[in-house]
């Protein structure tokens, strides 16, 4: 509302809401600046006042946060071989603990773009046609960052958004669909949960990624952890806001922050870690709808503790028919298979291998089901790390081989013979990615 709009002359509609209080704070009739203030006048900018609402708070200059929460203090300004160019969804910008504000501070050489369709802007599609760029976006063909040699030039670009802003943004840009993706295991969870809760694990602030990111490209992880400074000190200050806030929405959050949901991982595992022993198995199966169907039995059975190092391996000896897709799918050939060893002879070396102190790790309950209906249940305490795995995902996870590439963990190397031999090895790093 402006001085104008409430009987003013024409020339004086730049006046602004100072004019207007100064005016209702006037005892009676009043002149401001030779301008003579009718008492109509004031009642109506009295109004006009009220129905503005509380006056707009004083931004700083160079974050654009209030002076109250500026993190300006924290900010290390950093300059970067590497080109860094951020696409923002246009809802992203207006968040006020949106993190792509500090990311401007922080790295004065990075390129803000705010839209949804970049074709036609210069900057960004001459990223696009440098064969320099790289889009970080955990990507099921993404390339995991640290196997990128430090100092290779390449230009970032980086989608800010919600996970569903980011893929809408990047559908409406095929040409960025088709560029190579850089992927990374973040070290802990993000530092946005108290405020602004991530889907997953993997899912971090646009900043820490860039933190994380660049400090591997660039050679230095110390200097560019400066960039979370300005981070934690804006998480800080709103939590402090929301326990100090009096309104009930606030409370609400408050108390939700006081008590954190339980940790999906059980504390089991971290307290006996030395004592894990990682175990999965391969089933001769025949299909369903076979017209003699045999009842399904270990034919590959690995186990590895993560601890020490030690292995167990036992191809065994079909006891019924061989399936003819069995080798096929668990990639071990037929001659192997059925050249095993005894069942009786892989039952007495499995139970020397076992410690009573053992705490049993699997993917799923098939392997250990499969096992016991031959006799040879396992021992307890045994934990299912899929059902961890979509605790963290908050979604189905899928196979060992699609639930690493969710979480941005790299496939390791096969540990023993076939896809056993491989998905041991993937059941023992998404352990220890999940333990750290």
């Amino acid at each position: 509302m402006i001085a104008g709009d409430l009987g003013c002359p024409e020339h004086d509609r730049s006046l602004s809401r100072e004019f207007l209080r100064e005016c209702v704070l006037a005892k009676g009739h009043g002149v401001y600046y030779g301008l003579s203030v009718s008492s109509s006048f004031l009642s109506q900018a009295a109004l006009a006042l009220r129905a503005s609402g509380p006056e707009p708070r004083v931004l700083c200059e160079r974050c654009w946060r209030p002076i109250k929460v500026c993190f300006c203090a924290h900010v290390v300004p950093l300059h970067t071989r590497t080109k860094v160019i951020i696409l923002q969804h246009p809802r992203e910008r207006d968040v006020g603990v949106g993190t792509v504000r500090l990311a401007r501070v922080c790295l004065p050489d990075a390129v803000v773009r705010v839209g949804i369709d970049f074709s036609d802007d210069k900057v960004v599609q001459a990223a696009v046609a440098s064969g320099q760029a790289h889009v970080v976006y955990p990507g099921p063909q993404a390339q995991d960052v640290e196997s990128v040699i430090p100092g290779t030039h390449v230009t970032l670009i980086l989608v800010d958004g919600t996970w569903k802003q980011a893929q809408q943004l990047l559908k409406a840009n095929p040409a960025l669909m088709q560029l190579p993706q850089l992927r990374f295991s973040p070290t802990r969870a993000s530092a946005y949960n108290p405020i602004r809760r991530e889907p997953a694990f993997h899912c971090v602030a646009t900043i820490e990624a860039l933190a994380h990111v660049l400090g591997h490209l660039e050679g230095d992880r110390a200097r560019f952890q400066t960039m979370l400074r300005p981070f934690h000190a804006m998480v800080e200050a709103q939590l402090r806001y929301v326990q100090a806030s009096p309104g009930s929405r606030h409370r609400l959050s408050s108390r939700r922050h006081r008590r954190p949901a339980p940790s999906p991982i059980p504390s089991a595992l971290r307290e006996h870690r030395a004592d894990i022993l990682c175990v999965h198995g391969e089933a001769n199966t025949w299909p369903r709808r076979a017209p003699v169907r045999h009842p399904a039995e270990i034919v590959h059975w690995v186990a590895r503790r993560p601890a020490t190092g030690e292995v167990f391996e036992a191809v065994i000896a079909p006891r019924h028919p061989l399936a003819p897709a069995t080798p096929f799918h668990i990639r071990i050939g037929s001659a192997v298979l059925l050249a095993g060893e005894t069942w009786t002879s892989f039952e007495a070396r499995w139970q020397a291998f076992l410690r009573p102190s053992d705490v049993i790790v699997t993917w799923g309950h098939f392997p250990g089901n499969t096992l016991a209906a031959d006799g040879l249940a396992l021992p307890k305490p045994r934990y299912d790390l899929r059902a961890v795995a979509c605790a963290i995902l908050k979604k189905r996870s899928g196979t060992l081989e699609d639930c690493l590439p969710r979480m941005q963990i790299p496939m390791p190397e096969p540990c023993g013979l076939g896809r056993g031999g491989a998905r041991l090895a993937a059941l023992c790093r998404l352990l220890e990615h999940i333990l750290v």
